[in-house]
């Protein structure tokens, strides 16, 4: 019951949270003002867990909502009948947010990997609080796990959607932090040469693996963290 008390009181907050933000400093030391929170669900997209939305774990800079919002807009034409899932993105005010190392202003987003069953349908990745919300989740060297395996061509049409309405919007896409020894399957997608082309992937393995989920972050133009007020 408190959970879903929770929820509505932060669901009729971000309807009153102005669409403007103002980031602070990096996304390893930062900070966020006018944080929005991501919209729970769409027609081909899901969050990773309403317990993570109820403790206020997926705001984000109103640029980054906007980007996202527009890129699963995109998807519903040129991916028709695939589905999405977002992960972590940070609290309203960034800042430290554990267990990451970024995600403090704003501009960093957890993508849950998309995936399809041995039938090829689309759907969304086994998330519960027993693998900590997908995130326990380890694909092996084919990109599978249980009956459940990579989608690359979805994952590589969300990519580039990103990409496309941010440079829209004016904003950059930082870097994509994805497992190198997967990122092949990306590659040898029909989108491989574009993000070739235009996206910086991870080249070292990171602290975590990132390989049940890829981690996006946005270039936008922040201010000093020692200007932030809270």
């Amino acid at each position: 019951m408190k959970t879903i008390i929770s929820l509505t009181l932060l669901l009729l907050t971000a309807n009153v949270c102005a669409d403007t933000s103002q980031c602070f400093g990096t996304t390893a030391k930062g900070s966020l003002e006018g944080g929005v929170m991501l919209p729970m669900s769409g027609d081909n997209f899901d969050n990773y867990s309403l317990v993570a939305v109820a403790a206020g774990r997926t705001y984000v800079h109103a640029k980054v909502r906007d980007i996202l919002v527009a890129s699963y807009k995109e998807l519903e034409t040129t991916q028709p009948g695939k589905v999405y899932m977002y992960g972590e993105t940070g609290y309203a005010r960034g800042g430290r947010f554990n267990p990451h190392k970024t995600h403090q202003n704003g501009l960093s987003v957890d993508f849950m990997t998309p995936v399809v069953n041995d039938e090829g349908e689309s759907e969304l990745l086994f998330t519960h609080v027993f693998n900590r919300f997908g995130y326990d989740i380890e694909f092996d060297a084919k990109g599978r796990y249980d009956d459940q395996h990579i989608d690359y061509d979805a994952m590589a049409a969300h990519i580039v959607a990103l990409h496309k309405q941010a440079r829209a919007q004016g904003v950059k896409i930082w870097r994509v932090i994805f497992d190198p020894k997967l990122q092949p399957g990306l590659f040898n997608t029909s989108d491989g040469d574009y993000l070739k082309a235009h996206i910086q992937f991870s080249t070292k393995p990171s602290w975590v693996r990132h390989d049940e989920h890829y981690h996006v972050d946005f270039d936008i133009p922040c201010k000093p963290v020692a200007v932030a007020k809270h």
